[in-house]
């Protein structure tokens, strides 16, 4: 009888172990991850930016929009940026045209108007799908991974925080404000490691 249930609490370990690494395998190899590290994307001039490139610093990455009633976010975005920047923290902004067509403008457009209107200084990139058939794969991976589970964005200023060895650590929903209580603690808490 002993025998059989250590076989048991044996088969047990050994199943949610081989889930666990199921789990968080590397997208190449077709599972789930939840490391932004082998990602690269585009900036508004065109040049590729290997998401591992700002590994040692925490990250938050938001899609936004210019003409969204959730656009004066970008204050918000830019205050916690400004507070947190000297400490290793960067914002990586992904204009979206997926909700509404609130984001129309060419990357040109789009940084002039967050310069003009919103003092913009932190990183903006090239426009992009979040949605749908043609999803970039960052946000393949931010919005299925095994750390905040599956499911699509849901509207413009979703946003990810990201560790600063590139892992998913947390998702806060467009409505939750960049300069929030919850999204300073946790930035705050990620500085920290």
């Amino acid at each position: 009888m002993i025998n059989k249930i250590i076989s048991f609490v044996v088969l047990l370990t050994l199943t949610q172990l081989s889930a666990q690494n199921i789990s968080t395998t590397n997208i190449k190899g077709g599972g789930l991850t939840d490391n932004i590290n082998d990602i690269a994307v585009l900036d508004m001039n065109n040049k590729e930016v290997k998401l591992s490139s700002y590994n040692g610093k925490v990250l938050l990455i938001v899609n936004v929009a210019s003409e969204c009633g959730n656009t004066p976010q970008y204050a918000g975005l830019e205050d916690i940026y400004k507070e947190f920047q000297s400490k290793g923290f960067e914002i990586l902004a992904f204009p979206c045209n997926d909700f509404g067509g609130q984001e129309p403008g060419t990357n040109e457009q789009i940084q002039t108007f967050c310069t003009a209107n919103y003092g913009v200084t932190f990183k903006l990139f090239d426009k992009i799908k979040v949605l749908g058939a043609d999803k970039s794969p960052l946000y393949q991976l931010l919005t299925d991974n095994s750390v905040t589970g599956k499911g699509d964005v849901k509207w413009n200023f979703e946003k990810f925080l990201i560790s600063k060895d590139g892992k998913i650590v947390t998702r806060f929903g467009n409505k939750v404000q960049p300069n929030s209580e919850e999204v300073i603690a946790a930035i705050e808490s990620q500085l920290k490691k």
